[in-house]
């Protein structure tokens, strides 16, 4: 009788933990919810990330509670919090008066993004009048105000607004040549897409580092509807049949999904690992677990 057994062992049991990590969160509107935030940072503080980002809302509508959180991050942990900036509904003046209280506060990394349209503006980004027309720009502006480390995000299935795949390597390429330090991707579950991305930004080239962003699903209801031009495995979508309505069951397997595409990418040669908590620290925990990620 032949021996079917794998001597490797479970498909993690090998790797070595060998990764950085960073994590994204968001400000939280409610007590309960800025519990829930403390409790996830709290978790997952000892896993050591390299940063920890704190979203903006959409026109600017969480700047005071985005502001207040990174700088409770500065003053109660040793995390490096980076704070995320967009150009809507800001001047020019308004970013430099931000950045400067971001710099006074302690805060020295940025993730620029041009920010997502208003309502209003017929589903397009329409700039402030006195105000940055593109994340470039923004990256630009705050470079010559401070000397940030500045985090700006790619896409490797193309942004939904881009013209055309090469419009939007172009546009990542003007990010970084105008003082980007590394570009964090939009969510994705193709591992063969990631890498094609990275093949192109390098023929462009564009030699930062490209960080995976990584989504574990909460809800696959969701995730079909942020998806916009993300590939969603046929595979990924059968292995969440049936379980909408059963929370549990569905964290537990998002989270082995996620470790099982970041373990691909680190077959690939892929080190640094960014991870969208939505402010829950189990399915992260559960990941650098999986990945070999221990408490320093």
């Amino acid at each position: 009788m032949t021996d079917r057994t794998l001597s490797s062992g479970p498909p993690f049991a090998q790797l070595p933990g060998d990764i950085a990590v960073s994590f994204e969160f968001f400000p939280p509107k409610t007590e309960k919810m800025e519990a829930q935030l403390w409790d996830a940072i709290t978790q997952l503080a000892p896993l050591d990330p390299s940063f920890v980002s704190v979203t903006y809302g959409a026109g600017g509508s969480t700047r005071e509670r985005t502001h207040a959180t990174v700088a409770r991050i500065v003053e109660e942990t040793r995390l490096a919090p980076a704070a995320h900036l967009t150009c809507v509904a800001a001047s020019k003046g308004e970013i430099a008066e931000i950045a400067d209280q971001y710099w006074d506060a302690g805060v020295r990394h940025i993730v620029a993004l041009r920010g997502d349209p208003q309502p209003g503006d017929g589903g397009r980004f329409v700039a402030h009048p006195d105000g940055y027309a593109s994340a470039a720009e923004l990256v630009a502006g705050l470079k010559a105000r401070r000397d940030f480390e500045i985090s700006v995000a790619a896409y490797p299935e193309v942004h939904p607004e881009a013209a055309s795949a090469e419009a939007d390597l172009d546009n990542l390429k003007r990010k970084l040549d105008a003082g980007g330090t590394r570009a964090i991707t939009q969510f994705f579950f193709s591992t063969d897409a990631y890498f094609r991305f990275l093949d192109k930004a390098l023929a462009a080239g564009i030699t930062a580092p490209i960080i995976p962003g990584i989504m574990p699903v909460t809800s696959f209801a969701a995730i079909r509807r942020m998806s916009g031009n993300t590939e969603i495995p046929a595979g990924l979508e059968r292995m969440f049949e049936g379980l909408d309505e059963r929370p549990g069951p569905r964290a537990l397997v998002a989270a082995v999904a996620a470790a099982d595409l970041c373990r691909r990418l680190y077959e690939g040669g892929v080190r640094d690992f960014h991870f969208y908590t939505l402010n829950r620290a189990e399915q992260a925990y559960a990941i650098c677990q999986l990945l070999g990620v221990r408490p320093k």
